[in-house]
């Protein structure tokens, strides 16, 4: 049983937590309502967020209109992803409970959804993850562009993705984008770990242009600097990872 008293929400002491929950499950949208702004205010998270999380799963997986409580628990795992929160073990205990999130989030994706009701559900995946980066990054691949340094000469190489092109470039603030050179997309058997899941996903569910920008985004650029090809992902991931993961992170350099 969970001691609501000495917990918090966003605004103060916990204890209606509890009764929101009970009026939410039987879809009370005053009471959701108020259980978004409390427990994920713009993404602020508290004890009482992590607490909740056994309930959402509950009511996500027993009730029919539950995917209010999967969207506000992947809300709270995104929340987690941030270093700041200070509840490591609270989080540790919430594995079980967070796994089980993931399942039901992956049992609701489904062809002929629409592209954001999808993306959605992928983001919160990767939030149940653990998968801070990929759940910051991932989006429709409309209008989408990341920038890494060449592993080679450093360089700063801009990276399109979208309806303006698939490229790699050296981008000039007064000319744009450069010396465009085309990206090398990956074949699906060539990807692996989150990029090679999200392809699977997108793939089998008939997302075409969320598996498209997949296969760039895990595919190979070519540095306009220098000419030396390099996998995008993982230069992102060197540039974007945690501190003790980037260190790690060599390149062809003596």
């Amino acid at each position: 049983m969970i001691d609501w008293s000495t917990l918090h929400d966003v605004y103060g002491a916990a204890a209606a937590i509890p009764g929101l929950l009970e009026r939410a499950a039987d879809r009370d949208q005053d009471a959701i309502d108020r259980l978004w702004g409390r427990l994920c205010h713009q993404g602020t998270i508290s004890s009482a967020s992590i607490a909740a999380l056994p309930q959402l799963a509950d009511i996500a997986e027993t009730t029919a209109s539950g995917d209010w409580a999967l969207d506000l628990a992947g809300a709270i795992a995104g929340g987690l992803l941030q270093d700041h929160h200070g509840a490591d073990e609270e989080v540790a205990r919430q594995e079980p409970t967070l796994a089980r999130l993931r399942d039901l989030a992956t049992a609701r994706l489904a062809p002929g959804q629409d592209s954001r009701t999808y993306l959605g559900l992928l983001q919160a995946i990767l939030a149940f993850d653990r998968q801070p980066l990929w759940f910051e990054t991932l989006d429709d691949f409309t209008d989408s562009f990341y920038t890494v340094a060449c592993p080679h000469c450093r360089a700063a190489v801009t990276i399109a993705i979208g309806d303006y092109g698939c490229y790699s470039s050296i981008r000039d603030w007064d000319l744009g984008d450069v010396h465009r050179i085309p990206l090398r997309p990956a074949t699906a058997d060539a990807l692996t770990g989150v990029g090679r899941m999200l392809h699977e996903l997108a793939e089998r569910d008939e997302q075409t242009r969320l598996a498209w920008g997949l296969t760039h985004l895990f595919g190979r650029a070519e540095c306009p600097g220098c000419g030396s090809v390099f996998g995008i992902a993982s230069e992102y991931e060197a540039a974007n990872a945690p501190w003790d993961f980037a260190r790690r992170h060599t390149t062809d350099t003596p």
